[in-house]
């Protein structure tokens, strides 16, 4: 997972705690990632100690509870190279919970529904392209901004998306939609435990005469 790669990136620079790391990774990525959480964060550094790419060491203190301080290994510092070495794919590939709302609109036939579920997802793709603009003009440190610029170019094509689907689905009048129906209504006749009226048997599957 990127984040244990991001703290061992962090680690590479010298040792340090689980709060100072938490702060080091928020600023480093900006607003747009959204704040990390500090279980999950010591969660990752219990697993890159149990794969020795971190070794922790207790430090008391004179006043509060001991302090982990936790820093890169040989072993960690060869496992950041590959990982910069290598290529970024997809995390999710392309799964993607709304273009399977897109899938469900045109299917169901209705050119209200598909205009409603591209309507709002416009619209809340522009309410977020504001917010990243906004966000991004405010920004100090360059490479924030950069990352910034990069989730609004994800977002813009987002919208292209939005706008190819309405170009495709709604751009004949409906003949395509009616299609689409009507294709997803034979499928449900003829899929599985389907009889030839349409209907799903009762009785199960025949067998076979003795």
């Amino acid at each position: 997972m990127a984040i244990q790669h991001a703290v061992l990136a962090l680690l590479a620079g010298g040792p340090s705690h689980g709060y100072q790391l938490k702060g080091a990774f928020e600023a480093a990525v900006g607003p747009q990632w959204g704040p990390l959480n500090i279980g999950h964060l010591y969660q990752i550094l219990d697993r890159l100690s149990r794969d020795d790419l971190v070794v922790a060491e207790r430090q008391p203190q004179p006043i509060k509870p001991d302090r982990v301080v936790y820093e890169i290994t040989p072993a960690g510092r060869a496992e950041l190279a590959r990982w910069l070495a290598e290529p970024s794919p997809r995390s999710g590939g392309f799964r993607d919970d709304f273009f399977l709302k897109v899938t469900a609109a045109a299917r169901s036939g209705s050119a209200a529904t598909v205009r409603a579920v591209l309507s709002n997802q416009r619209g809340h793709l522009l309410r977020e392209l504001r917010n990243l603009d906004g966000l991004r003009r405010a920004a100090e440190d360059p490479v924030v901004g950069l990352l910034l610029t990069a989730a609004s170019r994800h977002v813009t094509a987002d919208l292209s998306f939005v706008d190819d689907a309405e170009a495709v689905l709604l751009g004949d009048e409906g003949q395509l939609l009616t299609r689409l129906a009507a294709s997803t209504a034979d499928q449900s006749a003829t899929g599985p435990g389907a009889t030839g009226s349409g209907r799903v048997s009762d009785s199960g599957p025949e067998r076979a005469a003795g």
